[in-house]
């Protein structure tokens, strides 16, 4: 009688870059019963019961998308199915950014993350009512509507999904209620000993009274000072105002001492992103550490996300939403507009698994194919051609290298990367 294979399914002959393992080369990668069996330089097809044949391909640990919005229905239009952004795109992991708050969480954790075949985290709202349609109702993200107490005691009480705070440092905010906010975010944070995610830039639009002697180039120098190491600064290439790039087009000065005393940065691309001043911050220096998608119900084109009921009539037209025009994209597209724009694909690659794997303190079951991890594996196309990329500012750049999400392996399943909201390459 024939010997049974030893091995579940084989990728077989992908350039597979595991920087965790100090892995990039043609190897082939076995999976038996959901984990991580085998990565060598050759493995006998007989060996398994299926085989992919990879070649051409990159084969990355699951990749790590760490800051998404799938908190869906709750959080109105932001909230996307989670899979579409996750396993569907060839993510295996996705961090919402503050669409739960301590009040919201138990429904994120039953009707979102278990269900999801995608492993669905959450930095924590600082806000009581999270991640809901703030551009429309301001007033709910004041100082009032914090609950220091309770939020620590939600963050540490679900730390299996639960990996951060979400704050928001922005000019918006600022004039109506000044740092406060910010204060008890970060106060959140250092008590519960998880990572702060700040946003910057211009958000919820300001109030009709003015800017209430409020400076968007000073956020960042008051904010920083309240950080901690291991604090993460998210959207560096941000087209609004109170980003690393003040109005005369000058890197901010307070960048690099924060970088050097061990605050992260985050792309975050999302409807705040732009090439112009992503290459004036490159230029000067600052290299984001990971890189989350940022993809939401406004800046995506997504089958039927209904309006949700009490939506202001001016905004039920999403011809009218605040973030019209954008361009599609992903995390992948994400990861070629880093490339473009000038990093080596070794470090975008670290960007989407090892470093957030560090941000999010599990080092030990993310980001890496080493023999007994569960088998998270993310499959890009590397595609070589000249390729359109533009941003929300509609900017184009040509890519002559795009990558594309094949098909992931979650779990040690099989996950064709078919996401309606995947963008289609645009030949220049």
């Amino acid at each position: 009688m024939a010997e049974a294979p030893g091995y579940d399914l084989l990728l077989k002959g992908g350039r597979v870059i595991c920087p965790a393992s100090g892995i990039d080369g043609v190897r082939d990668v076995a999976v038996k019963a959901g984990k991580i069996a085998a990565v060598e330089e050759a493995i006998l097809p007989s060996a398994a019961r299926e085989v992919v044949n990879v070649a051409d391909k990159l084969v990355l640990p699951g990749m790590i998308d760490t800051h998404g919005h799938v908190y869906q229905y709750v959080t109105g239009r932001f909230g996307l199915e989670p899979d579409m952004v996750g396993v569907r795109s060839g993510v295996t992991t996705v961090i919402d950014q503050g669409g739960p708050s301590c009040m919201t969480l138990p429904g994120f954790r039953k009707f979102i993350a278990e269900p999801a075949e995608t492993n669905v985290l959450a930095f924590l709202s600082a806000y009581l009512v999270g991640g809901l349609e703030g551009h429309f109702y301001p007033n709910l993200y004041q100082p009032d509507c914090v609950d220091i107490e309770a939020t620590v005691r939600s963050a540490s009480a679900n730390r299996d999904i639960v990996r951060g705070i979400k704050g928001h440092a922005e000019i918006g905010g600022f004039a109506r209620w000044g740092i406060r906010v910010m204060e008890m975010a970060a106060e959140i944070a250092r008590r519960s000993e998880v990572p702060l995610y700040v946003h910057f830039g211009q958000l919820w639009g300001l109030p009709e009274h003015g800017v209430n002697g409020e400076d968007a180039d000073t956020i960042l120098e008051r904010v920083i000072p309240l950080l901690k190491e291991g604090d993460v600064l998210a959207h560096p290439f941000t087209r609004h105002p109170g980003g690393f790039v003040n109005r005369e087009g000058e890197l901010h000065h307070v960048i690099q001492a924060a970088i050097d005393r061990g605050l992260k940065v985050d792309v975050g691309h999302g409807s705040h992103f732009s090439y112009r001043l992503a290459k004036q911050a490159l230029a000067a220096g600052v290299v984001p550490h990971t890189l989350g998608a940022d993809m939401h119900g406004y800046n995506t084109q997504v089958p039927e996300i209904p309006v949700p009921l009490g939506t202001p009539e001016e905004h039920e037209d999403d011809e009218n939403h605040p973030f019209k025009g954008q361009a599609r994209f992903s995390l992948t597209q994400a990861m070629s507009s880093m490339m473009t724009l000038g990093l080596d694909l070794e470090y975008v690659v670290k960007m989407v698994t090892t470093h957030p794997a560090k941000m999010l303190q599990m080092e030990d079951s993310l980001g890496s194919l080493a023999v007994g991890r569960t088998a998270d594996v993310s499959v890009l196309d590397d595609v070589r051609g000249r390729f359109v990329l533009r941003d929300n500012e509609d900017h184009r750049v040509i890519a002559e290298r795009l990558l594309q999400p094949a098909f992931c392996l979650r779990k040690g399943k099989k996950i064709d990367s078919d996401s309606p909201i995947l963008p289609q390459a645009i030949a220049a």
